[in-house]
């Protein structure tokens, strides 16, 4: 065995007792093909994808987690706020291609985290995702993380073309760039679920260092509609943002979803629109950011942050992407 066999060796299904050949095998054929597929999914998906008793999911999903710890790859259990400190200050971030947007994120898009964008349509939602994946190829020194992008499109809305103009706008060469962008076109919220669960190893063989999608709750509100569906549309988008965090957390990458809006008839005084996806989303985004129009520039604020103030700052859309508005 080489070196480059180790780490794949030490973190194989099994390398825990309770995985025996046969119980790999029907783990890797039920699609869970590693260590970190058992902590993305969770016990209650290993079960009904196997048919395993959900006591002895559990166990495997714990036994995972714990030899994910000791690896390195997660966080212990218990650490000292120090470590998790130290361990910040660390943290990968990628440009946005605006400073101003960047400032606002704290130097970045935040990887092992999911940022949310909302607001009405041509504000940039898009923009932003396509001048992310052109930046996270570049090397660190530039604002990127060195690796490739997964681009999950549920609305019909990713252009190559625009890849190529920002790249050219910014002296970039468009066919690495062209190159490092993975496009999965999702056509139903059940085909986004799926493509979400085989994105792990697609990461781990890529060198992937962004996931994209755009948008997250389209397909579960044009599928789930009136109040009667709303209770079972809410349990599908909550699982599938818990794993798209649980994506971050594990394999080390930065998440972005973009979001729509709706009106809230009832608001008198205040912004009338809302994100769409109610307390599940907003409770599972480790960052909400809201856009809007403000002239030809747009408005970026931080709504809802572990640590950022609520403020907000200006940039624009150019042929670079998201940039920054000129000074005059």
């Amino acid at each position: 065995m080489n070196d480059d066999d180790a780490p794949k060796t030490a973190l194989d299904l099994c390398s825990i007792e309770e995985i025996g050949i046969a119980t790999r095998t029907h783990l890797e054929n039920s699609g869970f093909k590693s260590l970190k597929d058992l902590v993305v999914r969770g016990p209650v998906d290993i079960s009904e994808a196997t048919g395993m008793d959900i006591e002895k999911s559990a166990i495997l999903c714990n036994r995972a987690r714990q030899r994910l710890e000791d690896a390195g790859v997660l966080e212990k259990s218990f650490v000292t706020a120090r470590k998790l400190y130290n361990n910040r200050l660390t943290a990968e971030r990628a440009s946005t291609g605006s400073r101003n947007l960047d400032a606002l994120l704290g130097g970045g898009l935040e990887t092992r985290a999911v940022t949310e964008i909302f607001g009405e349509y041509g504000t940039g939602k898009t923009q932003i995702c396509h001048s992310l994946c052109v930046m996270v190829p570049q090397d660190r020194a530039h604002g990127g993380l060195g690796g490739k992008a997964i681009y999950v499109d549920t609305e019909n809305t990713f252009r190559p073309e625009r890849i190529v103009s920002i790249c050219n706008a910014r002296n970039i060469e468009p066919d690495h760039v062209l190159d490092s962008i993975i496009v999965a076109k999702a056509y139903n919220s059940a085909h986004q679920e799926l493509i979400i669960d085989e994105t792990g190893p697609i990461i781990d063989a890529n060198g992937v260092k962004l996931v994209v999608v755009d948008s997250a709750v389209a397909h579960y509100r044009a599928e789930f509609l009136g109040r009667a569906t709303l209770s079972e549309r809410q349990q599908k988008l909550n699982k599938f943002m818990h794993i798209l965090l649980r994506i971050s957390e594990t394999y080390g990458v930065a998440v972005i979803i973009t979001n729509q809006i709706q009106s809230s008839p009832d608001s008198i005084f205040g912004d009338a629109f809302r994100p769409t996806g109610g307390n599940v989303v907003a409770h599972t985004s480790t960052y909400r950011i809201y856009l809007k129009r403000s002239g030809r520039n747009r408005i970026a604020r931080m709504v809802d942050s572990p640590y950022h103030p609520e403020t907000e700052v200006l940039f624009s859309l150019s042929e670079k992407g998201a940039a920054d508005p000129d000074k005059d």
